[in-house]
C-alpha cells in the first residue's frame, strides 16, 4: 500500500556524460519551480483563521452573534500549531524514505479540501469543536510541505550553494503568507463574503498543486544523473547509508538523537517561532483595538509583514554563504538584536502614527524571517542528506509545537489577562531566549564536508 511513495531507486539508464549539463540545468530549474509554487500554495491555506477573528471576536457589530474570546479562538490557532508541529516531525522522518513529488502534493491537496471546508460547511464557526478539528487537521496535512521541500533542495542543490537557493525557496512562503491579505480583500470584493477568506485561496491552492506535481522529480540520481555533489565538482569525503538501506528509527538514533546542536536550535526555534506567529497572528486585533486601524489598513500592514521577509531571508542566506563562509548562527544573532528594538517600537508606539506601525511590522518580517529561514538551513547542514527531513522536521516539531501554540493560545491568555502589555513582554523575553541558544551554536565548527549519498 502507498508503495508509489516510495524513494525512487537509482536510474538503470544512465544521462550520456555530453548531454548532463544540460539536463541538470533544466531539470534543477524544473524542480526548483514546482517546490515553489507549492509551498507559497501551502501558505495561502495555512494562516486565513487569524484574518477571521476579528469577525468572531466583534462583540458589537453585525457579527456579535460568535463574540468568542481571544482564548477561545488561540485554541483553535494552538491546535493549527501542535498538530502541524508534530506532523512535521513525524512525516519528516516518513518524507526521508519517501517520493518528494507525491508526498508535497498529496499534503497540498488535502490542506487545501480542509479549508474549503472551513469556508463553505455551514455552523463550522458556530462550534469551537468543528474549528479545532478543522484546524488540527489542516495543521497535520501542512506538515507535509516543508520537509519534502527541505529533501527536495539538498536533493538537487549542493552544500556550498545551498544558503543562497534555500533563502530563495524560503521566499516562497513570505509570497503566499503575504497574498493572503490582497486576497481577502479580492475574496471580499468578489463573494461579498468573508467566508471567502477560506475558500478562495483554497481554489488558488488545487491549482497550483497540480502544476507542482508535474514539475516536481525525486533525486537526481533516479533520473539518470550523478549526485548533485558530483555534478558540481565537489570532492566526497565520506559516505553514508542511502534511504533504501536505513530505516526511519536508524535515521533518528544515528543522526539526530546526539546531535546537540540540532538539539540547540530546535529549542531556539521554540522562540523564534513564538515571535514570528505571535506579531502577525495577532496584528490584526492588536492594529485594530490599539491602533484603530480599518480592515484593508491590517491586511496591507500583514502583506508588509510577509513581504518584508522575503528581503531579510534573501539577505540573511548572501550573508551566510558569502560573509561568513556558511556559518549560519552569526547573522541570525544579528538580526535577533534588531527584532528586539523593533518589537519595542512597534509596542510603545502611540496610535495615530500608522506609518511608523507599518514601519516596525516591515523590519519585524525583515529581521525574523533570517533565522526563521536559517534554523532550517542549519539543521540540513547538520546532517547528511539521508537525515534532511527529520532534522528539518525536529526544528519544526519544536517551533509550532511550543513556538505557535504559545503565539496562539499562550499570547492570547495573556493579553485577555494582562492586556497586550502582557503579550509584548513575552515577546521581548523570547527575543532574549532565541539569541541565548543560537548563540551556542557558534561553538560548532562550519564545514564545507560533502556526503557521498
Amino acid at each position: 500500500m502507498f508503495k508509489f511513495l516510495k524513494a525512487s531507486a537509482p536510474s538503470e539508464t544512465k544521462v550520456p556524460d555530453r548531454e548532463i549539463d544540460a539536463h541538470y540545468k533544466k531539470l534543477r530549474w524544473q524542480v526548483f519551480a514546482g517546490v515553489f509554487i507549492g509551498y507559497a500554495a501551502y501558505y495561502l491555506i495555512r494562516k486565513n483563521f487569524s484574518l477571521a477573528i476579528p469577525y468572531l471576536t466583534d462583540k458589537t457589530g453585525e457579527y456579535a452573534a460568535y463574540a468568542y474570546t481571544k482564548a477561545d479562538l488561540g485554541i483553535v490557532m494552538s491546535m493549527l500549531g501542535l498538530a502541524y508541529g508534530i506532523s512535521k516531525f513525524v512525516m519528516g522522518n516518513v518524507s526521508d524514505r519517501s517520493n518528494p513529488k507525491y508526498f508535497i502534493t498529496i499534503g497540498l491537496v488535502l490542506s487545501a479540501i480542509v479549508t474549503l471546508i472551513f469556508g463553505l460547511v455551514p455552523g463550522v464557526f458556530t462550534s469551537i469543536t468543528a474549528m479545532v478539528v478543522l484546524g488540527a487537521l489542516n495543521g497535520w496535512f501542512q506538515g507535509m510541505g516543508y520537509p519534502p521541500g527541505a529533501k527536495t533542495m539538498t536533493n538537487w542543490f549542493s552544500t556550498s550553494e545551498r544558503g543562497v537557493w534555500w533563502s530563495w525557496w524560503n521566499v516562497s512562503h513570505n509570497l503566499g503568507g503575504g497574498l493572503i491579505g490582497p486576497l481577502a480583500l479580492l475574496g471580499l470584493a468578489i463573494f461579498g463574503a468573508w467566508q471567502s477568506l477560506f475558500y478562495f485561496p483554497a481554489i488558488i491552492a488545487l491549482l497550483a498543486a497540480v502544476v507542482m506535481y508535474f514539475l516536481m522529480h525525486d533525486t537526481p540520481e533516479s533520473k539518470g544523473l550523478p549526485a548533485v555533489e558530483e555534478y558540481k565538482g565537489e570532492k566526497h569525503i565520506k559516505k553514508v547509508e542511502s534511504a533504501h538501506t536505513l530505516s526511519a528509527m536508524d535515521i533518528f538514533k544515528k543522526y539526530i538523537l546526539g546531535n546537540k546542536f540540532l538539539w540547540a536550535i530546535a529549542i531556539a526555534n521554540i522562540f523564534v517561532y513564538f515571535i514570528r506567529y505571535g506579531i502577525i497572528d495577532w496584528a490584526p486585533t492588536y492594529l485594530k483595538e490599539v491602533k484603530h486601524f480599518t480592515v484593508d489598513k491590517q491586511s496591507w500592514a500583514y502583506f508588509m509583514y510577509e513581504y518584508a521577509g522575503i528581503f531579510g531571508m534573501l539577505a540573511s542566506g548572501y550573508l551566510s554563504d558569502k560573509v561568513f563562509k556558511g556559518h549560519r548562527a552569526p547573522p541570525m544573532l544579528i538580526f535577533m538584536i534588531g527584532v528586539l528594538i523593533a518589537i519595542i517600537v512597534y509596542w510603545t508606539n502611540p496610535a495615530g502614527n500608522e506609518w511608523v506601525d507599518y514601519a516596525c511590522l516591515i523590519a519585524i518580517g525583515f529581521l525574523i524571517y533570517g533565522p526563521v529561514m536559517m534554523i532550517g538551513l542549519q539543521a540540513a547542514d547538520l546532517v547528511p542528506r539521508v537525515a534532511t527531513g527529520t532534522a528539518t522536521g525536529l526544528t519544526g516539531l519544536f517551533g509550532y509545537l511550543l513556538g505557535t501554540v504559545s503565539a496562539g493560545w499562550v499570547m492570547g491568555k495573556l493579553v485577555d489577562l494582562f492586556g497586550w502589555d502582557g503579550g509584548f513582554y513575552a515577546l521581548i523575553i523570547a527575543c532574549f531566549l532565541a539569541f541565548t541558544f543560537i548563540a551556542f551554536t557558534l561553538l560548532h565548527k562550519t564545514s564545507r564536508q560533502l556526503e557521498s549519498y
